[in-house]
């Protein structure tokens, strides 16, 4: 059976990112598989920070909307229908001030969607997006992961639980600022690791 996989890219330095290099091994590795990939590129399609109209928009119903509120909802609904689609969702993503880019936070507003990718309940918010997988690549220059200074992988994780993609994988690649021997053998586990979860999940 054909797996779908959506790729997320969010580096500043296009192909000259590491953590596009992740991406790209990822992608060599599905070579040969079942799959069935869509790319979105969050810097190259860049997505404006989040306004009240656009929110608006969402919660007015679809036939008293106007057009340009027509216009600005459909923006949402085209991302979420990617993330409907796919059965894992790949994350690849740098560590920029201790977070992740910003124009990935804007895709997450975008698909973080009340109504559409959780529900709230008497007892707490409920993702909606059951059956879903994720991974995520993240490429560091220090070494953070399993330390408190890793807030990255934490807002991701709830994020994505948030919508119900309770089972999340990480495959980090640091030190990457901390010397070339250090980079190289970074990247190298990096890679080895991202063979072992593409055997493993296709």
């Amino acid at each position: 059976m054909t797996r779908r996989v959506l790729l997320i890219t969010s580096s500043l330095f296009g192909e000259a990112g590491q953590s596009r290099a992740l991406a790209a091994s990822f992608k060599a590795a599905l070579q040969g598989r079942d799959v069935e990939l869509t790319e979105r590129n969050v810097v190259e399609q860049p997505l404006p920070h989040l306004t009240g109209a656009e929110m608006t928009s969402w919660m007015t119903d679809p036939s008293e909307r106007s057009d340009e509120q027509r216009q600005l909802a459909q923006v949402s609904d085209e991302l979420l229908s990617e993330v409907d689609a796919c059965d894992v969702l790949v994350l690849a993503v740098p560590l920029y001030n201790l977070g992740i880019p910003s124009q990935l936070k804007s895709w997450f507003d975008r698909i973080l969607r009340a109504g559409k990718t959780f529900q709230y309940t008497a007892n707490g918010p409920v993702g909606l997006l059951e059956g879903k997988s994720a991974l995520i690549l993240a490429a560091r220059g220090g070494m953070y992961a399993g330390t408190e200074m890793d807030s990255q992988t934490p807002h991701l994780r709830h994020m994505l639980g948030l919508i119900g993609i309770k089972e999340v994988d990480a495959i980090y690649a640091e030190g990457l600022n901390m010397g070339d021997d250090r980079k190289h053998q970074s990247l190298t586990e990096a890679k080895q690791a991202i063979g072992h979860y593409v055997d493993s999940h296709f």
